[in-house]
């Protein structure tokens, strides 16, 4: 799981990793025989009991730096990855949250150029609220609404959903199943879900050298916390 890749050093919430601590992250990935895809590849691969050896990649909030600093990183060792983006904040920023650098998030045209490099687009939202809090009204805008708008935006299905803040309950999971996706991206789903609709996933940020990264992979492995295929 990653969010913003730039050379911004104001993160008070940990979710900026430098392009160059990403090329390492990835390129020890790819030492140990690993290939980055999206959610939506990986879930395919898995079907066929073809999994092996992939991990799947996913970017929170779709900044503006996914195209300008992460993209070209990726595209240099054949990885794809998933975005998930917030259609009702096209061309905005993160007012989300309370402090901290405003960063730019992608717009229309941000979007197409991600999918015609071969990433996944998908849905956070629309804009990046606490479902697990929200009315039903809310709710329902913020999980179909976002839906209709990307698959508007990019012309074709949107499969995948990731809960803002990694946060998810019986309800919240409800809708998003009952809304058409295939899965949905959480943090540590706890005892709230399990299964394709509240998958788990590992925090990477600047602080993750390979020494890091090797001892969240066996961590994750242990404890079972991330898809078989990592």
């Amino acid at each position: 799981m990653y969010h913003s890749v730039s050379d911004c050093r104001d993160d008070p919430y940990n979710v900026t990793v430098t392009p160059a601590r990403l090329e390492r992250q990835l390129t020890w990935m790819a030492r140990r025989g690993l290939r980055g895809v999206s959610v939506r590849e990986l879930l395919a691969a898995r079907a066929r009991g073809a999994e092996g050896g992939l991990v799947g990649l996913t970017f929170d909030d779709g900044y503006t730096d996914f195209v300008t600093a992460a993209l070209p990183v990726l595209r240099r060792r054949g990885f794809t990855a998933t975005v998930f983006v917030l259609p009702g904040r096209l061309g905005g920023a993160n007012a989300w949250e309370p402090t901290g650098p405003r960063k730019p998030l992608l717009d229309a045209d941000g979007i197409r150029r991600a999918v015609a490099a071969g990433m996944e687009i998908a849905s956070h939202g629309l804009t990046h609220v606490d479902l697990t809090e929200a009315t039903d009204q809310v709710l329902h805008s913020e999980v179909n609404d976002s839906r209709n708008r990307l698959a508007g935006i990019v012309g074709e299905d949107i499969e995948g959903f990731c809960y803002p803040y990694g946060r998810l309950d019986e309800r919240a999971a409800d809708a998003v199943r009952r809304a058409g996706y295939r899965y949905a991206c959480a943090i540590d789903p706890g005892p709230a879900g399990s299964g394709d609709f509240a998958l788990p996933r590992i925090h990477l940020g600047e602080a993750d050298t390979s020494v890091r990264l090797e001892l969240k992979r066996r961590l994750a492995r242990f404890y079972g916390r991330a898809l078989e295929a990592v």
